[in-house]
């Protein structure tokens, strides 16, 4: 089977009440790490407003919301939303990464965030491209991601389509998640080609494997 930006949203659909009681069960050991990362990342530059990408099942929304932020969480996957919603913490939205511009137009925040939704290839690509128009006053963009040194693992450290397994998961996902990998180089290539620049790059430790996490964009649009 070819992997493809579709084969993501078709795995996404099916997997979504899995992925629900993995997190409720809290079933991703690193999450102990990137949550917090995340947040801090974030309150460090103090925006008013933000529009969480990808959101999933809101609990990045919800937390900023209870921060302080005026925070709107928007995803793909109908279950997932309809999860989010369920929290009255946070504002949620059904809108796709294609539509994004047009379904919020005359909507404008100062920063957004994509915490581990950038998945597909050409889908982020020309998300990327879809953001600036949406930022007004500070014009941030957080991102984290799978670490690449670490994500790379035992195989080549070159762009390409994987796939998620879901290994050591309790819950019971449906099928596999393609996902593709990208190199530092080409994420930062990416971010300065879609008229970001990098403000910071972090890599949060996690205190058992005294490995990277994750890592860590903070960019802004010039």
């Amino acid at each position: 089977m070819q992997l493809n930006d579709e084969l993501i949203l078709r795995s996404w659909n099916k997997n979504a009440q899995a992925w629900i009681s993995a997190i409720e069960n809290e079933e991703i050991e690193s999450r102990i790490v990137t949550n917090d990362a995340i947040i801090n990342a974030i309150m460090n530059y103090s925006p008013n407003s933000i529009l969480d990408i990808g959101c999933g099942e809101g609990w990045l929304t919800s937390e900023l919301t209870l921060r302080g932020i005026d925070a709107t969480g928007i995803d793909v996957v109908p279950a997932l939303i309809e999860n989010a919603q369920t929290k009255d913490c946070g504002k949620f939205l059904l809108i796709s990464y294609e539509n994004i511009a047009t379904s919020l137009v005359d909507n404008y925040f100062d920063a957004a965030v994509c915490n581990f939704s950038l998945l597909g290839k050409e889908s982020v690509d020309n998300l990327l491209y879809s953001i600036p128009p949406l930022l007004t006053n500070k014009q941030l963009l957080f991102i984290q991601t799978l670490h690449p040194i670490i994500a790379c693992s035992d195989t080549a450290y070159t762009d390409g389509w994987r796939q998620e397994t879901w290994n050591g998961f309790n819950s019971q996902f449906q099928e596999a998640a393609p996902w593709y990998f990208r190199t530092l180089e080409t994420w930062v290539k990416l971010l300065q080609t879609s008229g970001f620049s990098i403000l910071e790059c972090r890599e949060p430790i996690n205190p058992k494997t005294q490995k990277p996490a994750s890592i860590i964009f903070i960019t802004q649009y010039k």
